[in-house]
């Protein structure tokens, strides 16, 4: 399996370059993508590096870092989260399932469900990230999942959300379904990030076929000013 270590610095440096701004030692996704940042050294963030590409109070996700933050940075927000790796054979698709393809024009249904449902940073653009998937009823975007991060062999499913009135259908877990099976038909290793404290979707995941990589510090920082 391809080393998933350090895996946001290793899309914003790579595949996702384009997509990015900053330095060497530290970069970050442009306005309007998921608000993520990563280091070449994560241990020993370059926060200064970073500092002239962030506004003053604009919040950014990072990881594998922790200890006080240095001065004019602020951390806002400290939890686990755990990377997951898929361990298991091809999925099978459920060719009932009528999914359509998320672009420009379902940005602002994609972005209403994800700010119903947190699953993750979320922007206007994230969905030029990779592929996007979503579920439709009556008009409303009811369930999606996609890719957001990438490296040169391994391609991230998230986005993963269902609307509360629509849950416990398996939409999602479909959904993810139809993109490991493209990831996996491409050659590439599928990986996920969830929450360390939630119980519920980590056993779902694991049932799929998905296992415990690494588990590690996800902060929420901000430049002061």
């Amino acid at each position: 399996m391809p080393s998933l270590d350090n895996v946001f610095w290793q899309s914003l440096d790579g595949p996702h370059r384009a997509w990015s701004v900053g330095t060497a030692t530290a970069r970050r996704y442009a306005g309007g993508f998921s608000p993520i940042a990563a280091f070449a050294t994560p241990r020993t963030p370059d926060l200064e590096a970073l500092a002239p590409f962030c506004a003053p109070g604009e919040r950014l996700y990072c990881a594998d870092w922790d200890g006080p933050a240095p001065a004019g940075w602020r951390v806002e927000l400290e939890a686990f989260m755990v990377r997951m790796a898929w361990h298991g054979e091809a999925p099978a698709v459920d060719a009932s399932l009528q999914a359509v393809p998320l672009g420009p024009s379902h940005v602002d249904a994609a972005v209403e469900l994800a700010t119903l449902t947190r699953p993750g940073p979320f922007g206007p653009r994230t969905l030029e990230m990779g592929d996007y998937l979503g579920v439709f009823e009556h008009g409303r975007l009811v369930a999606m999942a996609g890719e957001r991060t990438r490296t040169a062999t391994a391609r991230e499913v998230s986005g993963v959300c269902t609307h509360p009135d629509h849950q416990e259908r398996g939409l999602a877990r479909r959904l993810m379904q139809v993109l490991v099976a493209r990831q996996l038909a491409r050659g590439e290793q599928p990986f996920l990030h969830v929450m360390s404290a939630n119980a519920t979707a980590r056993g779902l995941y694991e049932r799929m076929g998905f296992r415990t990589d690494a588990e590690m510090v996800v902060r929420v920082i901000a430049r002061e000013g």
